[in-house]
């Protein structure tokens, strides 16, 4: 990368230049190479905790190749084809989230935080249904949600074969892509024409079809899609019980959301949908030892990355990020409470989305940053390299990409944040736009307010400065001082970019346009040099990924696509903060919270507050009744509001939640670290009928009988 001139201290050198088959076959090799290959873990590691274990790999499995024996050997249940047909049938999937049929009339359950803003969709102006919910008595109530819609996955085909063949050929990525999307034409059109649709259009078909590449293309999958469109709200309880506990909950267990909300499905004649694949409500439920299976669309993970990769997330990758949520959102809860926002519910609406990514980052890096972790990925990696020398120089290949983007490591933590379009100061995107000549566009750059402002200013200034003090360079003058609050507030004081008025011409001099002057052709070489190590980086990753499937076959499932997936595990508690967590939460616990946090004036505001229909409701509530439970089920973003289900494929609650100490689940599977969280049915049951009043809903997810 080129340097700018001034003084330095030092030059800094930048060189740019998973049957049961296969799956005992990976426990064998597994054992084999723990005994073979000294661990090189620290000292103090334990060493059978820093093993590689079977199941890191995870257990989000594939329809189309399910691990039938392994789920005999380890439950002594094995489920038949019409066990996998109904699951696969009842099974939604709609924008961001997942959901299910829980009756033959169309109705569906999924997560009121994946129905929020379809909620808002309905809301006829001042009715205030996300505060308030939405419980119509009538299916005649229920009210369509514009652009809403929800596919089930009909077929499942392997077209491995003639995607590899159009793929493979392929030498840039740019001619990958375009073979893959043609090739995926070709397989749509065949596919589309089984239901009659000769001229494919996805805005308006009944049918759609998306082909997934599974184990970085070593598997294919085509999956056909029955695309609802009429879909409607039939039920939402209030936010207050949805996000119950707000924030401070959030990605923790024990819990006490109420998280879930219904819709329910038309045909195209108008009426309910005839759902005949649904899943039937189970009359006992779940304790602690039962076996479930939540069954849903799993956004992404990242369990193929080599230890090294994992290693440059953990230095570099996610630390300026995680440091610039943190900042961002430490100025917008100092601004909110000034009381000075005109709009203060979008400004807590960012404020969680900052708070929500900042537990999700801060839970990724304590992961990586556990050496158990790492060693068994480390170990893991080893036993790969023995049973494949082309993943062993592949491997060898991704540890020289990475020590490449190691040597800049300082400009991933600052550049990639810098002049942030809706975090960043004002000042840095004007100075930038003026160093470009571009008047209009410094001229065009919005405000923020002052607080916000300068707060956002502090911590790219910070930013900076680490920049150049981890390369142990001298700061430029306009960032130069005791500290990054000095420095800031002097550009506040005497840069014009301070002001959007501001002339290039005269801002040759002005400090903070001389400050991006100097860093903008870094920021470019900065730019072009990533750019070209995510190519290698993604050839690299593509070709181990095969070679892991043709390795180790379906006993690693591949990493999650949003495609539909089943995970098996035992609802059980687990050790946390000196204590143990239950396997279940119950209304006993819900109530508490209220009392403990609310009723006393502990918290203000409070995010355990009760609306009071449910404060009047306790007495006839049976407290018993769980609320959230907690398995070893393998699940990630996308699982939101998938059904939960027991051996016989009955309903016993929906997916919502994990743990933060789970979040290193983008990486490996490690259920000792953390669970996954669910609603239970019987709290849906028991809101619906002594909350609610809505005896049709629940008889209807009962018996099926579709409420009038």
């Amino acid at each position: 990368m080129p340097r700018r001139s001034g003084t330095r201290r030092r030059r800094a050198t930048f060189d740019l230049s998973s049957h049961s088959r296969l799956f005992m076959r990976l426990l064998s090799l597994l054992a084999v190479l723990a005994l073979a290959v000294p661990a090189v873990a620290q000292p103090a590691l334990d060493a059978e905790a820093a093993r590689a274990q079977p199941l890191d790999g995870g257990k989000m499995w594939l329809f189309e190749d399910p691990p039938t024996e392994y789920l005999q050997e380890t439950y002594g249940f094995a489920p038949d084809e019409a066990w996998y047909r109904r699951a696969r049938l009842a099974s939604l999937r709609m924008p961001g989230c997942s959901a299910s049929f829980v009756s033959p009339n169309g109705l569906v359950l999924t997560n009121h935080h994946c129905a929020q803003r379809h909620i808002v969709a309905v809301d006829r102006g001042g009715e205030g249904l996300l505060d308030d919910g939405f419980q119509p008595e009538t299916s005649a109530e229920e009210r369509r949600v514009p652009g809403l819609f929800m596919d089930q996955a009909v077929a499942i085909d392997d077209v491995t074969d003639a995607m590899s063949a159009a793929v493979d050929a392929a030498e840039t990525d740019a001619e990958r892509e375009a073979a893959f999307e043609a090739a995926e034409a070709a397989v749509t059109a065949r596919l589309l024409a089984e239901y009659g649709i000769t001229s494919p259009n996805p805005d308006t078909d009944d049918y759609v079809v998306q082909v997934v590449a599974l184990y970085d293309g070593g598997k294919y999958s085509a999956y056909t899609f029955r695309r609802y469109r009429d879909v409607r709200l039939a039920m939402a309880p209030e936010q207050a019980l949805g996000f119950f506990g707000g924030d401070p909950d959030n990605f923790t267990y024990p819990r006490y959301a109420a998280d879930f909300a219904l819709f329910r499905i038309y045909g195209d004649d108008g009426q309910p949908l005839d759902s005949p694949e649904y899943f039937p409500l189970s009359a006992e439920g779940v304790e602690a030892g039962s076996l479930v299976f939540v069954i849903g669309n799993p956004g992404s993970t990242s369990r193929g990355l080599t230890v090294a990769e994992l290693e440059f997330l953990r230095d570099a990758g996610l630390a300026g990020t995680y440091r610039f949520i943190q900042t961002r959102e430490a100025a917008l809860r100092a601004y909110l409470a000034t009381g000075m926002d005109s709009d203060p519910d979008v400004l807590r609406s960012r404020i969680f989305g900052l708070s929500n990514s900042r537990k999700a980052y801060g839970g990724r890096l304590d992961g990586l940053s556990d050496p158990i972790i790492i060693a068994r990925r480390a170990d893991a990696e080893r036993a790969f390299r023995a049973a494949s020398p082309e993943a062993a120089a592949l491997i060898d290949q991704q540890a020289a990409i990475q020590a490449e983007k190691m040597e800049m490591a300082a400009a991933y933590r600052a550049f990639p944040t810098l002049f942030n379009r809706n975090y960043g100061s004002a000042l840095m995107k004007r100075a930038r736009a003026l160093a470009m000549g571009d008047a209009e566009a410094a001229a065009a750059v919005e405000a923020s307010a002052d607080l916000l402002e300068r707060a956002y200013l502090i911590a790219e200034v910070d930013a900076l400065r680490r920049y150049y003090q981890e390369q142990d360079l001298a700061l430029p003058e306009a960032i130069d001082g005791p500290s990054a609050e000095v420095a800031a507030d002097r550009l506040l004081e005497t840069s014009m970019a301070a002001m959007p008025s501001a002339d290039p011409q005269e801002a040759e001099y002005d400090p903070a346009v001389a400050l991006v002057r100097g860093l903008l052709p870094e920021i470019q070489a900065f730019s072009s040099a990533s750019a070209g190590l995510r190519a290698r980086e993604a050839d690299v990753a593509r070709q181990l990924g095969r070679v892991r499937f043709a390795t180790f076959g379906n006993s690693v499932p591949p990493d999650a696509t949003f495609s539909l997936r089943f995970t098996d595990g035992v609802v059980m508690g687990y050790p946390y903060n000196g204590t143990l967590a239950p396997p279940m939460t119950t209304l006993y616990g819900l109530f508490d919270r209220y009392h403990s946090f609310c009723s006393s004036g502990a918290s203000d505001p409070c995010e355990w507050d009760l609306p009071a229909r449910w404060l009047e409701a306790q007495e006839r509530m049976d407290l018993s009744t769980p609320v959230n439970f907690t398995s070893t089920s393998d699940t990630i973003g996308g699982n939101s509001g998938s059904g939960v289900v027991n051996r016989d494929g009955e309903l016993v609650g929906l997916n919502f939640d994990r743990t933060i100490e789970g979040l290193v689940r983008d990486y490996i599977y490690a259920p000792e670290r953390g669970r996954n969280v669910m609603v239970d049915t019987r709290l849906v049951v028991e809101a619906l009928t002594n909350v609610y009043g809505l005896n049709g809903l629940v008889t209807e997810i009962r018996d099926g009988t579709l409420r009038p």
